[in-house]
Order: structure tokens, then sequence, then C-alpha cells
């Protein structure tokens, strides 16, 4: 089930809602609908799929009993936190990167002339990157002692199946909603804002996100495309990935604040940023603010020489491609992003383009965030190679074939919402904050678009999100 269908719009969300505020006063019956609930949603793609889930919520609840256990001996608790993180990991490998981990051996098999081993096709469980790192961070937490243990293993478990996260975030941290799961306020005024922001996610997707995604896919399903085709492919690419993850984050968010919950923030104006590092600041923030406290100040962040800080940052960059997907092509996207990262650090503090205007600084920003939705968007190492030959002008498209192809880039059902598109990421306006307080105007405003978006919706045969692959 995702968001931007008439079952969750007419049927899921109006009945969830309405048991929910229903029932009596107080978090337990409400933490238990709110739990039968995300496992109905989550097992909608799969039923399989909850029995999965349900294991990670049991092995991290269980390990952060025995962590939090007054007077445990710390090797109890380091034993405990250590089987937590490799059950976790284990599945998460087994399920994400074992086909992958043979296909390559296989590869290297066949180099030595050897035979190689039957590749198994696994299921990719929906949203298990996510859900796994929540169960991490909440037992890292809890053995760190920043976050209390669960009250009960129903909260818990409905922390980590809450169904407007758990898909595809923003990753929520267990202490960040410890309070809200106990003890929450329900108003008018929350919910309204949670409703607006919600509309908005919803338009967002539908209106732009998915209409501009067509001019990518053409552009990058080409054989070769002309330079004019590529740049606006990849710019299509651009748009389409920051309001498809963007939408889905406000959308998450809204729902959230429908039953309570104030989730954090998980995009701040990514393509306004000056450098690579403030990019970082404000995209994916609650990935990039993960794989910081749980995996770069660990490893030593930048407190032990230059050299250090570079390989870290090395380390969490290829981590970070990897983890959005079994291919190469997102351990280059990583490595990309690494050198670029490393390259702002040996800078120094006040770098030669610092003097630049600001408006040149983003402009140079976003070519170089292009330059990595390309390995992101590609399929193959050689399919980003062939495409960054085209954007340079040195593809070979035949005269027909680049004709029918910019036909279909530059579609005016496409390029009218990449223009709205490119307006509203130029906008200091966010609907993160415009949703925060709700007046008349702006409610009917964003009735206006919710009721548009929906009828976009029954014309649209295929919406997934894009971030439900990772």
């Amino acid at each position: 089930m995702v968001f931007t269908s008439h079952i969750f719009i007419f049927y899921f969300l109006p009945l969830t809602l309405a048991v929910y505020h229903l029932l009596p006063d107080g978090t337990g019956p409400r933490n238990a609908w709110l739990l039968v609930a995300s496992y109905i949603f989550y097992g909608w793609w799969n039923p399989w799929f909850t029995a999965l889930m349900l294991a990670v919520t049991a092995v991290n609840h269980g390990c952060g009993i025995v962590i939090a256990r007054p007077g445990a001996a710390e090797s109890s608790r380091k034993a405990a936190l250590t089987v937590a993180v490799s059950a976790s990991l284990g599945l998460l490998v087994f399920f994400k990167y074992f086909g992958f981990l043979q296909t390559n051996w296989n590869h290297l098999l066949a180099a030595f002339g050897a035979d190689g081993v039957r590749v198994w096709r696994i299921i990719l469980p929906v949203g298990i990157s996510f859900y796994v790192f929540q169960a991490l961070s909440y037992t890292v937490d809890v053995y760190r002692r920043v976050a209390p243990p669960a009250r009960t293993f129903a909260d818990f478990a409905c922390y980590i199946a809450l169904f407007p996260q758990m898909i595809a975030g923003p990753i929520v941290r267990y202490g960040s909603i410890a309070r809200a799961l106990r003890e929450r306020r329900h108003d008018a005024s929350l919910f309204a804002s949670g409703t607006v922001l919600f509309m908005l996610g919803f338009a967002k997707k539908v209106l732009l996100a998915n209409p501009v995604g067509g001019a990518a896919d053409a552009a990058f399903g080409a054989v070769s495309p002309d330079a004019p085709v590529a740049w606006a492919g990849v710019v299509a690419y651009a748009l389409q990935i920051y309001f498809d993850f963007s939408g889905y984050s406000d959308m998450a968010v809204g729902l959230g604040r429908m039953f309570g919950f104030e989730f954090m923030k998980n995009f701040d104006a990514p393509y306004h940023a000056g450098s690579i590092t403030d990019f970082w600041r404000r995209w994916h923030i609650s990935l990039s603010t993960f794989l910081r406290d749980y995996l770069y100040i660990p490893l030593g962040g930048n407190r032990r020489g230059g050299g250090r800080t570079y390989a870290n940052l090395a380390i969490v960059m290829l981590l970070g491609g990897l983890w959005h997907g079994a291919n190469w092509t997102f351990v280059a996207w990583g490595a990309y992003h690494g050198l670029l990262l490393i390259a702002e650090r040996a800078a120094g503090r006040a770098p030669a383009w610092r003097a630049l205007p600001r408006p040149l600084r983003v402009a140079a920003t976003f070519v170089l965030v292009l330059g990595s939705w390309v390995w992101f968007r590609a399929e193959t190492l050689a399919d980003a190679a062939a495409y960054f030959t085209a954007m340079v002008g040195c593809g070979v498209p035949a005269d027909a074939r680049a004709a029918m192809l910019a036909a279909q880039v530059f579609e005016p059902g496409r390029v009218v919402p990449m223009v709205v598109a490119g307006l509203l990421v130029l906008s200091r306006h966010q609907a993160h904050e415009w949703s925060a307080t709700v007046t008349w105007p702006k409610a009917l405003a964003s009735l206006a678009v919710f009721v548009m978006a929906l009828a976009a919706m029954f014309s649209q045969a295929f919406n997934p999100f894009l971030y439900f692959q990772f």
C-alpha cells in the first residue's frame, strides 16, 4: 500500500483515524491500534514481510532489556549489543546484498576460469533498510544511556512499525518520540497542520515528481541522447527524486501530527546548498545524521588528524552509497560524494570559492550534485559512463531517433511540471514551515491543490516511491 493510492486515501487512512480518535484517552489502546494498523499497512505487499519486521523488533527489544537492566555487567551489555547489531545487520545483508555478493563472486571465479555458484533470487522486503536502522539506533542509544528503554514491547513494536515513516523514513530515533509513546497531545491545530502538510506532500509526489520522472526515464532509457536531452534528463531526475522523497517525508510528518507525533524535518532546501558539505546538512537529514552519529563519530570523526578524517569520510560515504542499493553504481555515487567532501575538507575553513557570490556557489554545487545523480540513476557503471559522454556532447545519436527522444523529454505535459518544480526549488518557502500554522486561506489553497492531485492520481498508472527500493 502506498500513500498515493485510492485504497490508502479513501479507506485505510479514514478508518485508521476514526478508530484511533474514538478510542478512550490514553496511549495504551491507541498505540495498540496503531500497531495493528501498521502491520496491516506493511503486510499489504506481502504478509510474510511482517514476520521479518517482528523478528527484528523482538531481537532489539530483548537485547535492550538486557542492556538497560539495573546493575548489568558491562560484559553482558556489550554481548547484548553485539547480538542486536549482528542479527539486524545480518538480516539486512542477507536480504539486500546476498545476491549482489554472489554475482560478484561469480565474476571473480570466472576471471580465474572457475565455475560460478548458483545465484539465489531473494525478494527485498520493502523498507527493511529504514526499520533496521531505527531498531539499531534504539539499541545503541539505550547502550549509550542517551535514550530510555521502551516501557513495553507493544510500545517498542509501535515505534518500529509506525506506518507513516516505516517504509521510507524519516529515520526516527526512539529518544525523540519516547515521551510521545507514553503521552501525547491531540488538538485541532496540530491535526490541521498535519493535514495541510500531508496534502502538500501528496501534491509534490503526484503533480510534480511523477510527470517529471517521465522525462528522466525517457532520457536515461535512450541509447545515446544528445547533450541537451541528457542535461534535461538529469535535471528532471534531480527534481523527481527531490519531490518524490521530500513529498513522502512531508506526508509522513503530516500523518505523524495527525496521531500526535512530531517527526524530524528530513529536507531543508538541499538545492540551495552552497557546498557539498552544506548539501548533506540539508538532504535526507535523518540518514546523514544517523551516519554521522553511529558511524563517522565512532570511527573517530575529525579528531585524529587529516588523514584519518579523510578515510572516515570515504568509509561513511561508501557505506552510505551501498545502503541505497546493491549495485556498483551506488558505490560510485558514494565514492563521488566522499571525494567531494574530502576535497572541501582539505581546502580548509576559508577556501577560495567562498569569495564567489552565493548564487554562483549554489549553481556550481547543483551541477556537482547533478553529476552524482547520473551515478545514482544509471543501471550500470557502463550506462553512467555513456550518459556522461552524452552530457559533454560526445554521443552519437541517430537524427530521427534524437528528434523522437527530444519530443518525449520536452513534451509539454512534462516540461510544465519541470518549470513549476524548478520555481518551487528556487523559492525560500518550504512546506514543512509553511504548514506549521494553518489559516483559512492556507487550508483552502492546500485543499485545492490536493483535489487536483487526487484527480491526477486516477490518471497515472504507475507511481511508486523511488526510495521504496532502498
